[in-house]
């Protein structure tokens, strides 16, 4: 089974939609890479996002899993609470809108497969004994 390493980041106060315009353009890309370009993106949204793709490289490297070993499995942008606020207009009137939250999760997987460790039996093959009328089959002792 691959190793997954996630990270996440709740209750963002910007909207969904514009993280996902972000995350449309660094999906393909390794995460290390993904890192390196997202400061160049004219939006808010990207140091957001490269906060939470730092934090899951950290969590693989603690693990003993390098930087150039991972992929993106899942970008994962949700929706959070919305906050209800408004703004008072002539004539007594107020104008609601809405504040929206989203959450953010990140999860890497390694392109590496894990090194199963074999255990060598030593002591159950079988070996010739000789003895002085021949070559008699038994065990190693």
């Amino acid at each position: 089974m691959e190793k997954q390493f996630k990270a996440t980041q709740k209750y963002l106060l910007m909207s969904p939609r514009k993280l996902r315009l972000v995350v449309g353009v660094i999906k393909k890309m390794k995460p290390s890479e993904a890192v390196a370009k997202l400061p160049f993106v004219q939006k808010r949204a990207g140091a957001e996002i490269a906060k939470v793709i730092k934090s899951a490289i950290a969590s693989a490297k603690a693990q003993g899993v390098g930087e150039t070993d991972l992929i993106f499995k899942e970008i994962q942008i949700g929706e959070g609470p919305r906050l209800k606020r408004g703004k008072a207009v002539s004539r007594g009137m107020w104008h609601p809108f809405k504040k929206r939250m989203a959450h953010i999760r990140v999860i890497l997987i390694s392109t590496k497969p894990e090194v199963k460790k074999i255990e060598s039996k030593v002591g159950t093959e079988k070996i010739p004994e000789v003895t002085k009328k021949g070559v008699k089959s038994g065990t190693k002792s």
